[in-house]
């Protein structure tokens, strides 16, 4: 009774607003009560129908109103066009990894592991801890609070071997998130113009920062054990350039941690040089099979920029990161960071610190490096049995991700359309080169959600490689038929 009653009321009132003048209003709940032989539950339930069809507008404490009839058109932007000009780059638009896809799709394409693998427990202790503290409520120091900055500095102090003058908590500027601390110190120390030296394949987030900088990028050949102490040797000779953009441990997209040799070789080519080198230790948490240690903590001289991230081990929510500096250039990068940002929340920064700080979670990261084992495992089994044609370039000893090389002549784009019409959604490689592919990749993440799906999505991949490729297919999982 009481939606046959709501919907006879609907249909009285859309026949009153037909005729009633735009801003007219409605009578009160009272009074439809007493017109309708209604229940209050009822007539509010009518005038909610009418909002949500646009008929009219509730105002709290006013009333409701018959809603202004709107033309339909389409929107005209074009006057905008003119006044932004041609844009900068190419990478203005989003990159895969950030995309957000339904719960029935398989997602083998994000950068952030799933929240079976954070520190759930410890980040709402945390958060409720900081709420109740002055760091709810004051300005934190432009460079951090010091209780974080000591933090970060103690971590890279203790893998400083005897001989080496540790960093300090000055030395540290907390940022919020690697992202801000990618741009400034490229903004810094780089500055528009002038030649950026990146690994490559490297980081997307990099390549779009050293964009936002007016950076010239600079590609240098990297592999499984890093890249040729040679050729960099070469790329700094014959561009000038003063800085080297890194991933030693756990390389995003390759997975390549670099070999004792090549690190020390590429910190020796960096002295002479006179250069810097910019080690992004973003994969600090994520050893599986080994445990990083910074090339930072063999440098006393200024030469090592380190930027070491919790975003991604602690919370997505938690945005925080640090940049390690001495000398001038700590003193550009911080004057920077100021004029960008003022200062990081001291919310977040109060919760970052807890969670680290918390016993709990040294515990945490002894059981993550095993999670992240076994859902590796079960990846590179599933490729191996379903389509065997893609390929990783390595076992990754660390990180979140695989980087699996394609047969020759493969359609990427094509591939991962067809992916997603199989309900896999996957990164396409070209995002991580900073000039052409050298050949046809995908970065399949193995931290994601739903790792039991693993098969399947392996099962999608398989198919879709056979389709462009039917000469090659095994039998078995790849056969599109099957």
């Amino acid at each position: 009774m009481s939606d046959d009653s709501s919907s006879r009321i609907v249909a009285d009132l859309r026949a009153w607003i037909a005729t009633a003048p735009a801003g007219a209003k409605l009578p009160s709940t009272r009074t439809l009560v007493a017109r309708y032989s209604a229940s209050p539950v009822t007539v509010q339930k009518a005038l909610r129908a009418l909002v949500a069809q646009g008929l009219v507008e509730s105002r709290p404490g006013v009333g409701t109103f018959v809603q202004a009839v709107r033309p339909a058109r389409p929107a005209d932007y074009g006057w905008q066009t003119a006044a932004l000009g041609t844009p900068r780059g190419r990478r203005a638009q989003m990159s895969t990894v950030l995309r957000t896809v339904s719960n029935d799709r398989i997602a083998l394409h994000s950068g952030y592991p799933d929240r079976e693998l954070l520190p759930v427990r410890l980040v709402r202790a945390a958060f409720t801890r900081a709420a109740r503290s002055d760091a709810a409520i004051g300005r934190p120091p432009t460079a951090g609070t010091p209780e974080l900055q000591s933090w970060f500095a103690t971590e890279l102090a203790t893998a400083t071997p005897a001989g080496v003058l540790p960093p300090v908590a000055g030395d540290v500027i907390v940022f919020g998130g690697s992202q801000s601390g990618l741009n400034t110190t490229f903004q810094s120390l780089v500055g528009p113009g002038r030649p950026l030296l990146v690994e490559s394949p490297t980081y997307w987030g990099a390549l779009m920062a050293a964009e936002r900088a007016g950076v010239r990028v600079v590609p240098v050949p990297s592999g499984p054990q890093g890249p040729r102490p040679a050729e960099l040797a070469r790329a700094f000779e014959q561009t000038g350039a003063r800085a080297f953009y890194a991933q030693p441990h756990f390389a995003n997209p390759t997975g390549a941690q670099w070999a004792p040799r090549t690190a020390a070789r590429v910190l020796e080519v960096v002295r002479e040089y006179g250069a810097f080198l910019i080690e992004d230790d973003w994969a600090h948490d994520f050893g599986i099979d080994s445990v990083p240690v910074p090339l930072a903590a063999r440098d006393d001289s200024g030469h090592v920029i380190y930027l070491r991230s919790l975003t991604k081990s602690v919370s997505p929510s938690v945005r925080i990161a640090a940049v390690v500096a001495r000398g001038p250039a700590r003193d550009r990068i911080l004057s920077d960071a100021q004029a960008e940002s003022m200062y990081v929340s001291g919310l977040l920064q109060a919760v970052a610190l807890d969670v680290v700080s918390h016993p709990g979670w040294r515990t945490h990261l002894r059981g993550l490096g095993q999670r992240l084992a076994i859902r590796r495992d079960l990846l590179l089994t599933a490729l191996r049995e379903h389509a065997p044609d893609a390929v990783p370039e390595l076992v990754p000893r660390g990180g979140l991700n695989l980087w699996v090389r394609l047969p020759e002549h493969t359609d990427v784009a094509r591939l991962v359309r067809d992916c997603e019409d199989g309900g896999v959604v996957v990164a396409p490689g070209d995002e991580w080169f900073p000039a052409e592919p050298t050949g046809a990749y995908l970065r399949i993440n193995y931290s994601g959600p739903n790792p039991g799906a693993f098969p399947d999505g392996a099962r999608v991949i398989g198919r879709a490689l056979a389709r462009q490729h039917p000469d090659r297919c095994p039998a078995g999982g790849a056969d599109p038929d099957r």
